[in-house]
């Protein structure tokens, strides 16, 4: 194989079917794993083919308040109240924001859909039953989207935006080195659902990438307040972005209409550790790296840093 028909022979792979890939049969973990490097060759070939006209995806895509007060922080960590402040709290745990800049997320969907439109194989999140339209993003996932410019997008977003703030309304340092992420999609004919369940993350970012013209009846989402025993509704929003706590259990209501596109991306620890309390039926962890959560005091330039260790290869589903 060369890098230059990389795509051609990525296009004309035969994909496990969905039973095989509910079952977990080895045959589907082979297909994957022994086909990762033509499937990164493929994609980069095809952001060569596709250069005139793809969209790079960058942080410009994202809302502007919440780029200025980022930078900032970045810059200055003393400022990181500024981030703090965009966030409304749902409950303790769980906060909500404006992500995307609504303007910009037909450029960002058309992206998306020439992705899709690429033929070149991915790998949907069947950890959760099989959702059928979406796509793993994360290196450390077989099959997943590995083009070189969305990587560099994907990273910006864990990196420079997601831990940070996890950290800061979250205080998940400590429990942050690893990255996961998947899109998703519910539509009534095909995944209308999830049930009650927790994640195995230390911290969940769930990003509405809905259009506003694209409108959905259902698909709330359920979040269980452990402090007073209630269960607080939300629905999303175009472009909103939804971060929590991975051990607050949480549900979607079936979608009755339309349908409903995320990102969602999460941050745990090296081997998949998160804290104590932290059980999940959503993905599996061993309950032996489970570990308590520190009370140590966490400065604001350490909240705005990279972790040291490098990525390992523990994944979820």
């Amino acid at each position: 194989m060369t890098h230059n028909n990389a795509l051609a022979q990525a296009r004309a792979l035969t994909l496990p079917s969905r039973e095989a890939s509910l079952q977990r049969k080895s045959s589907v973990s082979y297909f994957w794993n022994s086909n990762r490097k033509l499937l990164e060759n493929a994609w980069a070939e095809w952001e060569i083919e596709n250069k005139e006209n793809l969209l790079i995806p960058d942080e410009m895509l994202l809302d502007s308040n919440l780029r200025q007060v980022i930078n900032e922080a970045w810059k200055n960590p003393e400022k990181e109240n500024a981030v703090a402040d965009l966030w409304k709290e749902i409950i303790p745990g769980v906060y909500s924001t404006q992500f995307f800049d609504v303007e910009r997320l037909t450029e960002f969907r058309n992206y998306l859909e020439a992705i899709v439109s690429s033929k070149i194989p991915v790998r949907p999140p069947y950890g959760i039953q099989l959702n059928r339209y979406g796509i793993m993003l994360d290196p450390r996932s077989d099959g997943y989207l590995a083009a070189p410019n969305f990587q560099v997008f994907y990273n910006d977003i864990m990196n420079r935006y997601m831990r940070p703030i996890a950290r800061l309304l979250l205080g998940t340092y400590g429990y942050d080195n690893q990255t996961f992420g998947f899109s998703i999609q519910y539509n009534p004919e095909k995944d209308k659902d999830l049930h009650a369940h927790t994640d195995a993350s230390a911290a969940t970012l769930n990003i509405n990438i809905n259009l506003p013209d694209e409108k959905f009846k259902g698909s709330q989402v359920d979040f269980y307040d452990k402090i007073s025993r209630k269960t607080v509704q939300t629905v999303f929003e175009p472009g909103k972005a939804i971060i929590h706590s991975g051990n607050i259990a949480h549900a979607t209501h079936p979608i009755i209409s339309g349908q409903r596109s995320n990102l969602v991306v999460w941050l745990y620890g090296n081997r998949m550790q998160i804290p104590r309390g932290g059980v999940s039926s959503y993905g599996s962890v061993d309950n032996s790296v489970f570990t308590e959560i520190k009370k140590e005091k966490i400065s604001s330039h350490q909240r705005w840093s990279l972790p040291d260790s490098p990525k390992d290869t523990f994944a979820p589903f």
